[in-house]
């Protein structure tokens, strides 16, 4: 942990600004910089309108809690008017990427800043290819990065796995349950293109999913290491009401890992799922099938783009 704040303070020759999205990562790097640099350094938390329900507090919570100097800029209309009309996943975390790097360099210029503190750790750059790697898919964050910055970058955890990251942060008492969420937010789990009324959906859908998991799973140890579910780009025919319906189809993602490299999908009971499937249809009444994902990575990735 010393040896990072030293880099944080040695790389930093002025002003900097932190790209925090909330997740474990870059929340860990807020803290370890307001540390070491608290004078230099402010935290971004934009909020591109591809987030969950409640994530914009908790990380204002985050913020205040850890004395961290701070800007919460709402950037969801230029997000989603970006994405409009956009299917191809690839070219949705690029235009994702370059969209916060835009935001980030305009507040950059206010504040007077030089610098680009990223939370990037090793399967981000692993995965976003380059050199003699393939590129499984573009973490925003790398692959999503404009050839032309305004802005240099810093990358202090860019060495790290998912598991280091959870064991530093459990020694700063920072807490280690916070449920991975892409940085494209909400955007990779709407398969096809991403609509206000989409997001908003999902968002309803991916409340009653974390929900239930974690009462399902009140152990913290045996829960399931990621959940969530994905819209999928069909609607199916179904009934509600006694009457036909033309729904949409969500499919759920539980899975279990330790450094988010490989894992296998985990095997909650089937009156469980049930559950689940059951407060989602009745709760959402434009969805009316529920899958679940049975696929280990290799071959699959965690999320679906």
């Amino acid at each position: 942990m010393e040896e990072l704040k030293s880099t944080i303070s040695s790389n930093l020759k002025g002003k900097g600004i932190l790209a925090c999205s909330g997740g474990q990562d870059s929340s860990l790097l807020a803290v370890l910089c307001s540390v070491a640099a608290s004078d230099k350094v402010l935290a971004v938390f934009v909020d591109t309108g591809l987030l969950r329900k409640g994530d914009r507090k908790r990380v204002e919570s985050l913020f205040t809690t850890y004395q961290i100097n701070y800007r919460i800029e709402d950037a969801s209309e230029v997000f989603l008017s970006r994405l409009s009309g956009v299917y191809d996943p690839e070219e949705k975390r690029k235009i994702i990427g370059k969209t916060f790097i835009d935001v980030f360099e305009g507040i950059a210029k206010e504040y007077g800043a030089k610098y680009l503190i990223q939370g990037t750790i090793a399967p981000d750059w692993i995965e976003s290819g380059g050199s003699r790697r393939e590129t499984i898919k573009s973490h925003h964050n790398v692959g999503g990065l404009p050839e032309n910055m305004n802005l240099k970058l810093i990358e202090p955890l860019r060495d790290l796995y998912k598991d280091d990251v959870r064991e530093i942060s459990q020694f700063l008492g920072m807490d280690t349950d916070i449920q991975p969420f892409p940085g494209p937010g909400l955007a990779v789990r709407i398969l096809g293109e991403v609509t206000k009324e989409k997001v908003q959906l999902l968002q309803d859908v991916t409340e009653i999913v974390e929900s239930e998991v974690i009462s399902q799973y009140t152990d913290r140890p045996t829960r399931p290491w990621q959940f969530f579910p994905i819209l999928l780009p069909v609607q199916t025919t179904g009934i509600h009401g006694d009457k036909r319906s033309y729904g949409y189809t969500i499919a759920l993602r539980l899975f279990d890992t330790v450094d988010g490299m490989s894992g296998t999908f985990s095997k909650p009971p089937m009156a469980f799922l049930e559950k689940i499937s059951t407060k989602i249809t009745n709760g959402v009444p434009s969805v009316n099938r529920v899958v679940y994902d049975i696929t280990n990575k290799p071959p699959a990735t965690i999320e679906w783009e």
